[in-house]
């Protein structure tokens, strides 16, 4: 499914808080509260989802499928449970996400709305999956050809298949749509990050927070969605086992573990704590927190400096992207704290997930603009020498 207004790129462009952060921030909330309509599977999550590499919570990276609850057992038809079981297995992904995404679409086939069945609903979706399957239709053609047709017409586009290998691609049916929606999940960056797939699904977080409310009442205890988000929130080592975020002195180390501590915590335009940030709002804040302040937008960040070369940068460094905005000031439109082997902690954008570490050197993102150290300008040093005199 997908929300009715067209979802902001999900990119760097315009992340950071300008001095009309608060305002525009207001303002697109009270446009979203108002065109928050829920409509059919179609439109493809814009390119960026990232794996965080080095970086590994679990000895078994793929983690196990869950057990199946009591519950799920109970709620769930034999057949789509098995389908789900099967599917979540075969393409290594939570087999209770699926079932998630099957609930809260169709209740497992059984709700009696328009297109589960047949047909299409008002905004062309169809199937207990709800694929988009109607060209020209306000969710478009995710599933690819006709909704139901022979295996040999498939086109190469669209995630409609033949699951159950009978020489037809059938949305309609369980056994083509579920393995159809892992295919389209994968696509969309589950296994790197399992939020934002199901929120590629359908654009709107409450969707997400249903389908993992499902996930989490369908498995037996609870279950390792296995996503890098999980990963750059809570992983305080690498791969081998050795902490991350290791600073040279005590004052880089000091503001790396403040902005560590924030992961998991929600992007919002204009925020400056405690609970939400905005890129610069969150590399502010860090500085704050050992007692000395930094400008508050990343343009004036980027020009306060003083600039250090890539490749010299060190755990505590700001790390900035050239991505700007026609409304923001001249510069840098977005932030992030170094904290050593490519990665950054940052508040990134409205979509994009919580605070977290991610890689500040990777191609889906915008260009790195360059590096700088606050601690090193005279006017910092200045007032940690007023703090130990």
């Amino acid at each position: 499914m997908i929300s009715l207004f067209v979802e902001r790129p999900r990119d760097d462009s315009g992340a950071c808080a300008t001095r009309l952060a608060i305002a525009v921030g207001f303002l697109m909330a009270g446009v979203l509260v108002l065109v928050l309509v829920v409509l059919p599977l179609a439109i493809l999550q814009p390119a960026g989802y990232m794996a965080v590499q080095g970086l590994q919570c679990s000895s078994d990276p793929d983690a196990q499928q869950a057990q199946s609850s009591g519950y799920a057992e109970d709620s769930i038809p034999e057949n789509y449970l098995e389908l789900y079981k099967e599917w979540g297995d075969e393409k290594g992904i939570p087999w209770n996400i699926l079932a998630g995404i099957g609930q809260v679409e169709s209740k497992h086939g059984r709700w009696e709305g328009p297109g589960i069945t047949e047909g299409h609903n008002d905004w062309g979706a169809a199937g207990p999956m709800q694929f988009g399957a109607l060209d020209g239709s306000a969710a478009g053609n995710s599933w690819g050809g006709e909704p139901i047709m022979d295996t040999d017409d498939r086109p190469e586009e669209g995630y409609g298949q033949d699951g159950n290998e009978d020489g037809i691609v059938n949305v309609y049916d369980p056994e083509d749509a579920i393995p159809a929606a892992a295919d389209y999940l994968i696509a969309n960056g589950i296994k790197d990050d399992v939020r934002q797939a199901i929120f590629s699904y359908n654009h709107a977080w409450w969707y997400v927070d249903d389908v993992m409310g499902w996930a989490d009442q369908y498995a037996d205890g609870d279950f390792d969605a296995s996503g890098a988000i999980e990963t750059a929130v809570n992983c305080t080592v690498d791969e081998q086992g050795v902490p991350i975020g290791r600073a040279p002195d005590e004052y880089s180390q000091a503001v790396v573990d403040w902005a560590l501590a924030q992961r998991g915590k929600s992007y919002v335009y204009g925020a400056t704590g405690p609970n939400t940030f905005d890129c610069s709002g969150l590399t502010m804040k860090a500085y704050a927190s050992i007692g000395v302040s930094i400008p508050r937008v990343s343009q004036d960040q980027w020009t306060f400096g003083p600039e250090v070369p890539q490749g010299e940068e060190q755990p505590g460094d700001l790390v900035f992207f050239d991505v700007s905005r026609s409304n923001e000031p001249p510069g840098p439109g977005h932030v992030g704290m170094v904290i050593g082997d490519g990665l950054m902690v940052e508040a990134w954008c409205t979509d994009c997930g919580p605070i977290a570490t991610r890689e500040y050197d990777d191609p889906s993102r915008a260009d790195i603009l360059g590096f700088t150290r606050p601690l090193e300008h005279p006017d910092v040093k200045a007032q940690l020498e007023q703090q130990n005199p």
